[in-house]
């Protein structure tokens, strides 16, 4: 492809991904692959915890062509979603990261990709794409950082400099040549505010993190029992942790994303934690049909609920914990007795 081809390409890119939502565009050399021998050392000292799907798909993150025969570019997107944080309301309620509060982006970001790819191969001749957002063995973040999109923070965040750090990153690893955008400089500087607001000191140095100590980790990926030194730790947090990103200088007080659809639902920022552990399972996971919550499922849900109210230390508590020690799950009443011995 000629440079004067690789311009069109690229403009018609831009043109399609601004169509779909995506204010962020940038382009990578798609070989050799980005970030791949930061992402062994993260394997092999057993920081992925539990996640052995980050294992499992190593080979073809290291190897673009595993999943796309004859890579030569990535179009590394990002999308905001940040919104203000609805008030506090207080009670027996927990906190929920803002990326949950609407709709699931691997949802809507993936049907936007789905629909762009194949735009693209009607108007590129020959074009061809393999895309993912958080789901399949791309690692976007790597990918940002070298199409300079924005850079890695010591919180392992792609922020983009006195913007925002409130973004999804999407790939697209694409058959065609494009110009490559430059990276962008460091701009974390001396700040470590984001590692010393970290409740359980999950990094373990800039720009490394122990999944296994992250409150994200625990409150979602996490199937098993919360480890009990760790669980005073969690403070309100019922689904996700958001304190690195909210002491970190480059972030709006309140920010505001274009996207209405990742606006906070009724009672998705602030979980009612009574209704959670008394709900049946059935109706929280149909409550919860669309959203990110659901990805840790009901069981998960309860357990977090139950820390949380431990933490708390109301008495009013107590009748929802002690419905809970009924439930048919181990996990769940583990949890809920140890809320009750903290009250």
């Amino acid at each position: 492809m000629t440079p004067h081809n690789e311009a069109n390409a690229a403009a018609q890119i831009r043109a399609t991904a601004a169509a779909y939502g995506f204010a962020r565009v940038r382009f990578a050399d798609a070989v050799p692959a980005a970030g791949i021998d930061n992402y062994d050392q993260f394997l092999a000292e057993g920081r992925h915890g539990e996640m052995a799907y980050l294992q499992r798909g190593r080979d073809a993150r290291a190897d673009p062509s595993l999943l796309l025969p004859g890579a030569k570019s990535v179009v590394v997107l990002g999308m905001d979603y940040g919104h203000a944080r609805p008030p506090d309301p207080g009670g027996l309620t927990g906190k929920v990261a803002s990326y949950a509060w609407g709709r699931d982006y691997h949802n809507l970001i993936g049907k936007r990709l789905r629909k762009m790819v194949r735009d693209l191969r009607q108007e590129i001749p020959g074009f061809d794409g393999y895309w993912g957002v958080d789901a399949r063995p791309l690692i976007e973040r790597a990918w940002a950082t070298r199409a300079g999109l924005g850079f890695s923070g010591k919180n392992c965040m792609m922020i983009i400099p006195g913007e925002t750090s409130y973004l999804f990153l999407a790939a697209i690893l694409v058959n065609i040549a494009l110009p490559q955008d430059s990276p962008l400089r460091d701009h974390c500087g001396t700040c470590q505010r984001c590692m010393v607001a970290c409740p359980t000191a999950a990094f373990t140095a800039p720009g490394q993190l122990d999944a296994r100590r992250c409150i994200s980790y625990l409150t979602i990926e996490h199937r098993g029992s919360i480890d009990p030194s760790l669980r005073p730790m969690l403070g309100r947090w019922v689904f996700g942790c958001e304190d690195c990103q909210e002491s970190c200088p480059h972030n709006p007080a309140d920010p505001n994303s274009l996207e209405s659809d990742f606006a906070p639902r009724p009672g998705h920022a602030w979980l009612d934690l009574e209704w959670i552990l008394r709900s049946p399972d059935e109706a929280i996971d149909k409550h919860f049909e669309g959203s990110p919550l659901r990805r840790t499922g009901p069981i998960g849900l309860k357990r977090n609920a139950a820390v949380v109210l431990g933490n708390l230390g109301d008495p009013a508590a107590r009748p929802a914990l002690k419905f809970a020690l009924h439930h048919h799950d181990e996990r769940v009443i583990e949890h809920a007795r140890w809320a009750l011995e903290r009250l």
